[in-house]
């Protein structure tokens, strides 16, 4: 969220951003609800100052005197109550307008209305050449026995798969080698809910924007929904404290599963395992200072974790700067890693790395104590590391033997009890 100070100074940007983003939101409207709201609070405090005064008259005041001030503070009681809840009313609405402001690209973001103006920085690996006509990861995963998707859709619908045997194996040991990649690069690992209140959702700016994209699990005390990263609960953890600034940088990772309706993309990427209701992920969170020089150092550094757990896997990719149109409302700054996919030909995206400045952080009232012993907000940041079985794709189609067998890569034998090759 921003500060809505920040909005009053700089409107002309506030609106570049939703029309950069591609959000319809009246800064206009908002900026009336505001004044509607202060006038009203500034009424509220003037009369509450004015009982205040009364009250301390009252004690000292004559009989006669007395009963007028009495017959005053009534009057004044009901109109702080008539008040307050019209303020109610405009305090919601005023809130409801600012849960839809977006989040201010950073000058580097390139200024784009879709994926066709993101911008490619950099490719690693070789593009493979088979000498046979290489095949699909369905039809891998069939032929080896490892994935069902005719199963998966009778039992749960359209993108339903079930991975089975050396499939399940292989998903257990990619996660398995994520977590221990991240701790080993001082990440505290979290077995964190799987779903949470939408106050959480909105904390973290998936609502409501992605709100459609959610699965609402409860509804009878307060609304919860299923999680689609562990984004949401590894920053809800710390919502709402004020830690110290020594304590900063906070990195955590979590490997859940993941849930999204995928309700936007009907007719879109339906065939194979690429866009699914259900998935498991590993994530990287880190909760920093606010300052923009810190933050970008870490978002390199989960940005390089990433690389290079792709690079141990032998998986080709490239490196995309997301432009505004593409990048969503919550983002200050993003970057994606597309890999190789060889039965579409081209490029698939598998990591998503978020800068959020203290987008999030404001809305959760996630907070610490500067040196100075100044509250401040703080930064957030995100990026995936292991997202399967998206990524499974890449990994079988890529590794595929002439003979229909798939070579795993070297870093995984360990985590598949010595197994280092899929075969029918």
């Amino acid at each position: 969220m921003l500060d809505i100070k920040f909005i009053r100074e700089n409107i002309e940007l506030v609106k570049q951003a939703a029309e950069q983003k591609n959000i319809e939101v009246s800064i206009t409207e908002l900026l009336d609800v505001d004044a509607e709201r202060r006038k009203l609070q500034k009424r509220i405090d003037d009369l509450k100052s004015e009982q205040h005064n009364a009250n301390q008259e009252i004690a000292t005041a004559p009989d006669d005197l007395k009963r007028d001030k009495i017959k005053l503070m009534r009057k004044i009681a009901l109109e702080v109550k008539d008040l307050e809840r019209i303020f109610g009313k405009v305090e919601q609405e005023f809130r409801e307008i600012m849960l839809n402001i977006p989040n201010i690209p950073d000058p580097k973001v390139p200024v784009g209305k879709d994926e066709n103006d993101n911008v490619e920085i950099k490719t690693v690996g070789e593009i493979p050449k088979f000498d046979f006509v290489p095949k699909d990861h369905i039809t891998l995963g069939n032929e080896l026995g490892i994935i069902d998707v005719e199963r998966g859709v009778k039992v749960t619908g359209t993108r339903g798969y079930y991975l089975k045997g050396a499939g399940a194996q292989l998903e257990i040991a990619l996660m398995t080698y994520a977590l221990d990649f991240l701790r080993e690069r001082g990440f505290t690992q979290f077995v964190t809910p799987l779903m949470t209140y939408q106050d959480y959702f909105f904390g973290t700016g998936y609502f409501p924007w992605m709100k459609d994209e959610t699965f609402r699990a409860l509804d009878k005390e307060k609304e919860q929904h299923l999680i689609g990263s562990s984004e949401i609960t590894l920053c809800a953890y710390h919502a709402d404290e004020t830690l110290s600034v020594e304590e900063l940088p906070k990195k955590y990772t979590a490997w859940t599963p993941c849930f999204r309706t995928e309700v936007g993309s009907y007719g879109k990427d339906t065939k194979g395992l690429y866009r699914l209701r259900q998935f498991n992920k590993v994530e990287q969170v880190i909760l920093c200072q606010n300052d923009d020089m810190i933050a970008m150092e870490l978002f390199e550094e989960i940005m390089k974790n990433s690389e290079e757990f792709m690079e141990t896997l032998d998986l080709p990719f490239r490196v995309m700067e997301l432009c505004t149109g593409e990048m969503g409302a919550p983002q200050k700054y993003k970057r994606d890693i597309e890999t190789w996919m060889p039965s579409r030909n081209g490029y698939g995206e598998t990591h998503s790395c978020s800068w959020m400045g203290d987008f999030q952080a404001r809305r959760l009232q996630l907070r610490y104590k500067d040196n100075d012993g100044k509250t401040q907000f703080c930064q957030t940041l995100n990026n995936t590391l292991a997202a399967s079985p998206r990524l499974l794709i890449p990994l079988l189609e890529i590794h595929q033997q002439a003979d229909g067998s798939v070579k795993l890569p070297q870093v995984l034998h360990p985590y598949m009890k010595g197994l280092a090759e899929l075969r029918a």
